[in-house]
């Protein structure tokens, strides 16, 4: 009996503990946050080179703060892809207008991070 109360409390208890994320929707604001690594991994932003050929600067840590409107929310292979612009209306790098992100994965590892 002593048993099947604990199971029973530590599942309530591990259920309560699962992280609540509200639902994203378009229109929200989200924070670049820095990268996981040396480039972010799961903001899709285009390779260095493809930025300077398109006349802009590969400054990755002036995009840390930044804040971003979503524009584009899609579940996609398992995953939610979302795509955001700039909330001042500027390019990223000076050349690129929207970027594409996995939600879930860009979260968990604090790319992009929920303004409250």
């Amino acid at each position: 009996m002593k048993k099947l109360i604990f199971i029973a409390l530590l599942s309530f208890f591990g259920a309560q503990g699962q992280e609540n994320t509200k639902e994203i929707v378009v229109g929200d604001i989200l924070t670049v946050g820095a990268p996981s690594a040396q480039y972010y991994k799961y903001v899709y932003f285009p390779k260095t080179n493809f930025i300077i050929k398109k006349g802009g600067i590969p400054n990755y840590n002036a995009l840390i703060g930044n804040r971003v409107v979503v524009t584009e929310v899609a579940k996609q292979d398992g995953y939610t892809k979302v795509s955001f612009k700039k909330d001042d209306g500027k390019k990223f790098f000076n050349s690129i207008t929207t970027v594409n992100a996995n939600l879930e994965k860009a979260l968990k590892e604090k790319e992009i991070l929920l303004v409250k």
